[in-house]
């Protein structure tokens, strides 16, 4: 089962990394001004990523595969890494579907 790692960056935002049984970090959020805020993204990761149209699969300037998982809204919610493949993008995004809805929460600004 994955996990959501919540942290504090140097500006003093919340962001949170899901991170398969691995550790490996599948999808990072954008910074947030409030945990509870934090929290939310969580929450919207958990629902929308059982939607495969959330999945905004994307190519960098480099060639590399990435995606974002979007809101309802159109907000992007958390972005992956960059892969050297389409291939392996869309494990990472099966992954994300796999470990985001049970996913526990590590939060390690207390």
């Amino acid at each position: 089962m994955g996990k959501f790692v919540i942290t504090k960056r140097t500006n003093g935002e919340f962001q949170f990394n899901l991170k398969a049984d691995n550790g490996h970090t599948i999808l990072s959020s954008e910074g947030y001004t409030t945990k509870p805020s934090c929290e939310n993204g969580i929450e919207s990761v958990r629902k929308n990523s059982q939607d495969d149209s959330r999945f905004d699969r994307k190519t960098s300037s480099n060639g590399k595969a990435y995606f974002n998982l979007m809101a309802t809204n159109g907000q992007i919610i958390g972005t992956s890494e960059m892969y050297e493949s389409e291939t392996n993008r869309d494990n990472g995004i099966a992954s994300v579907k796999s470990n985001a809805p049970d996913a526990t929460i590590d939060d390690q600004t207390v």
